[in-house]
């Protein structure tokens, strides 16, 4: 597939008018809109917003490619503006953009279109092709640009086809590919989406080493999947290995090779410092420890903190515990309105419909939650030898007693004993290879983790828990209204970062224990800064944009369905205003919720389950939502300052 199949006159909104990041994501996502592209216009940009949140798309070289892989997207589609003064869009190098391509692939997209999309990110890498793109002056000439440029790409993609099957020939013929004393670098790229930054990175690698005279091979980790892939022979023959990835990459096959770990980001930053290092031969080598571990012997690889490796592991058995934690507790929800006991046989009010949905939602997907949270933390350690260790201590956290803590103890210590297992056997002789990840690895790690689980670590973290969960229990007056404020304000301080989702792991323990405080603080808490951002713009019009007043509705809708990270935009913007005045409000709300007796058991769901699990209170709760976001609302707009006279001009050029 050609790039301008994606790439057409209806989604190319030439000269921007707008002078900020946020500004450039709302025309190029309006212009996708008028295309026809979207079918859910809040969705989609509420994703390409989360996927700034993780890092910046703006790649430097005045580039930004924001893009999105979502179910609001139609059809494919690329769209492009350009800005010829620049604008700041917190790009990696610090300059400003001049050059946008926003990316929108639907779930599920087919390769052609991902094909077309990596081609795209490689040709960006050119200095010519970037330059004639500033200086188009039409449509016509714009898609003259990509598609000579396509051109020249799709005839380097063949010529590397040829030459990697005329290597892989001379290699099988030679029989010994180590003999080789020339430099080879190979490489390895990921990025979350596996959309852009993928492909920028290894165009940015291997033009590099291109200068450089060094031959390379780079394996893309894509949304297409794996392409390239390396070898056991380009490993042997491999002088150093770059793994540019901010994803899991499976590097316990370079084991004993000079390895170089960064984020994607630096492949396309500082490609050759990167290359210099793999053809470094006096560094350490890498000791494999378990798939995306570090070796502790490698003197350059980037090292994270104790604190920031935890929080990645814990975040990673999170991750995979959500969605059981809310597709169970929204079933339980619906449960709730066939009648309080309806689930149960015992009950006049039983219905045997309700009865299985609570089985499905209790029964079955809440059950899993422990021991998938312990299982995906074990397997972010120690990759896949750690998942089944990790699985049955999470199942013996449940059994004992201990619970949440239980499970993230069980989590941690799977994998990090996992990876001590797999350094001891490292010694074993070649024939028993092929039972380490078979027999020995999960029988020596679910049985010592499982014995050690049961005599060492549950008495104590089961002790924890039900102090833990008697303190809650006990809670009443000041003291919970303290809690509700705590949970509530956690909620608003990153809008689903690191506090955010400590303070939404933590009611959710509760939750599954019976309490249900917790989460109704962090419910009535993360729904609040959507909420409040929509109501300060009908409060403060003349404080906004006509743009940004378009997003109101949007915004309530993300507010009542407990999206918190629909204000991240406004967040992100204005920092300094709109977070102390989120958190004061969703700290109040929580607060006055709990101090009410508002108790909502689910965790997830927004005014749909408010409504089905705690209809009693529904009141009460609706009033903590609405005090808590006329807080927030009013100390923002009395805190925001009026629209310059740019950012009016700006707003009605986008209309025109």
């Amino acid at each position: 597939m050609r790039i301008t199949e994606l790439l057409t006159k209806e989604t190319i909104a030439m000269d921007l008018a707008a002078n900020d990041k946020n500004g450039v994501i709302e025309e190029l996502v309006n212009q996708l809109d008028k295309a026809g592209k979207l079918s859910d216009i809040a969705q989609f940009k509420e994703a390409i917003h989360n996927r700034e949140s993780q890092s910046t798309t703006g790649i430097g070289e005045g580039i930004a490619i924001p893009h999105a892989k979502v179910a609001a997207v139609k059809s494919p589609a690329i769209a492009f503006g350009k800005s010829k003064a620049g604008v700041d869009y917190q790009s990696l190098d610090g300059q400003p953009a001049h050059l946008f391509f926003m990316i929108a692939a639907p779930e599920g997209g087919a390769q052609t279109h991902l094909d077309a999309l990596a081609k795209l990110s490689g040709i960006l890498m050119d200095d010519k092709v970037r330059e004639n793109l500033l200086h188009a002056n039409s449509h016509e000439e714009v898609l003259q640009i990509i598609d000579n440029a396509d051109d020249e790409a799709t005839k380097e993609e063949e010529q590397e086809a040829q030459e990697q099957a005329a290597s892989s020939g001379a290699v099988a013929g030679s029989g010994n590919v180590a003999d080789s004393n020339e430099p080879y670098v190979l490489a390895v790229t990921a990025c979350p989406t596996g959309i852009a930054h993928t492909y920028m990175a290894r165009d940015a690698l291997k033009k590099q080493a291109d200068k450089m005279g060094i031959k390379m091979k780079v394996e893309t980790n894509g949304s297409g999947g794996i392409k390239n892939h390396i070898t056991q022979q380009d490993i042997d023959r491999a002088t150093g290995i770059i793994v540019a990835a901010d994803v899991h990459v499976e590097t316990d096959r370079f084991d004993g090779k000079n390895v170089v770990e960064v984020p994607v980001a630096d492949g396309i930053k500082r490609p050759e410092e990167l290359i210099n290092t793999a053809l470094d031969t006096s560094r350490k080598p890498f000791v494999a420890r378990g798939g995306s571990s570090k070796s502790k012997d490698s003197e350059s690889n980037e090292k994270q903190s104790f604190g920031k490796a935890f929080y990645k592991h814990l975040m990673n058995g999170v991750s995979n515990m959500l969605p059981l934690v809310i597709a169970g507790g929204i079933l339980m929800a619906i449960v709730f309105l066939f009648g309080a006991n309806s689930f149960d046989p015992k009950s006049a009010e039983h219905n045997a419909f309700a009865e299985q949905l609570w089985n499905i939602g209790n029964k079955s997907a809440f059950a899993l939650i422990i021991p998938i949270l312990s299982g995906f933390i074990a397997r972010s350690i120690a990759d896949k030898p750690g998942f089944a260790a990790g699985l049955v201590g999470g199942m013996l956290a449940i059994s004992g007693g201990s619970g949440f803590i239980g499970g993230i103890i069980a989590g941690f210590l799977a994998g990090y004993l996992t990876q001590g297992i797999k350094y001891i056997t490292r010694g074993l002789p070649q024939a028993v290879e092929g039972l380490k990840p078979t027999l020995i690895y999960p029988l020596l790690s679910v049985t010592i983790t499982g014995l050690l689980m049961i005599y060492a670590f549950n008495p104590p973290a089961a002790w924890l828990n039900n102090l833990l969960l008697n303190g809650l229990n006990n809670l009443s007056g000041s003291n919970i209204v303290l809690l509700g404020l705590v949970i509530g304000a956690m909620m608003a301080i990153d809008m689903g970062g690191p506090f955010n989702k400590a303070a939404y792991v933590f009611a959710t323990a509760a939750l599954t224990e019976g309490n249900a405080a917790p989460i109704t603080a962090a419910m009535v808490g993360g729904m609040i800064p959507p909420l409040a951002i929509a109501t300060a713009m009908l409060f403060f019009k003349r404080k906004f944009t006509k743009e940004q007043r378009g997003s109101i509705v949007p915004n309530y809708v993300m507010g009542l369905s407990f999206i918190t990270e629909g204000a991240i935009p406004f967040a992100a913007a204005d920092p300094l205003r709109v977070i102390p005045s989120m958190m004061v409000g969703s700290g109040v709300g929580g607060a006055i919720a709990l101090a009410l007796g508002s108790s909502i058991n689910a965790p997830h769901g927004g005014i749909i389950v408010i409504a089905a699990t705690d209809f009693s209170h529904i009141l009460q709760t609706l009033i903590a939502l609405i005090v808590g976001t006329l807080v927030s609302a009013i100390m923002y707009g009395l805190l925001k300052p009026k629209v310059t006279e740019n950012e009016i001009e700006a707003s009605k050029a986008m209309d025109e």
